[in-house]
């Protein structure tokens, strides 16, 4: 399955700080149970990868789900 690829796989999500200092990507699912643990610098280098794949998908006329500006 490529980035591309629509599923019809449901999950949560869930992104906070770690008692450890580490920022903490939860994902959880029917056959998932995946948590992923960043420093802080690396956290930071994929909410930039985030913001930067939303805006390009906004330019090729991608579906807003919001009329927020993304915080920069």
């Amino acid at each position: 399955m490529g980035i591309n690829s629509e599923s019809d796989i449901t999950a949560n999500l869930q992104i906070g700080p770690t008692d450890q200092g580490m920022v903490r990507i939860y994902i959880q699912g029917e056959s998932v149970d995946l948590p992923m643990d960043f420093d802080p610098d690396e956290a930071v280098e994929i909410a930039e990868e985030l913001l930067a794949a939303a805006d390009a998908a906004r330019s090729m006329g991608g579906k807003s789900g919001s009329t927020k500006k993304p915080r920069r």
